[in-house]
């Protein structure tokens, strides 16, 4: 079970775009930032596969600017 979190920036004035879209991603969850264009993303899948098919829907987001990861964890190891 793959728990990762991310700093999300979107696109210049795209930051409500990238929240819905995030938000209608399964196995994410988000907290935007009140004061800038920055979401806390945290996903939690239930296996290496899931993560890996969700990072790639997360690549093809053209509301994302860029995404770093800032904390990850997997219980399988």
């Amino acid at each position: 079970m793959p728990i990762l979190s991310f700093l999300a920036l979107p696109q210049d004035g795209g930051m409500e775009q990238l929240c819905n879209d995030l938000s209608a991603m399964e196995y994410c969850e988000i907290i935007p930032a009140e004061n800038q264009e920055v979401i806390v993303l945290v996903t939690d899948t239930p296996d290496v596969e899931a993560e890996k098919n969700l990072q790639k829907s997360l690549k093809n987001l053209p509301s994302l600017q860029s995404l770093s990861m800032t904390f990850g964890h997997n219980a399988e190891q």
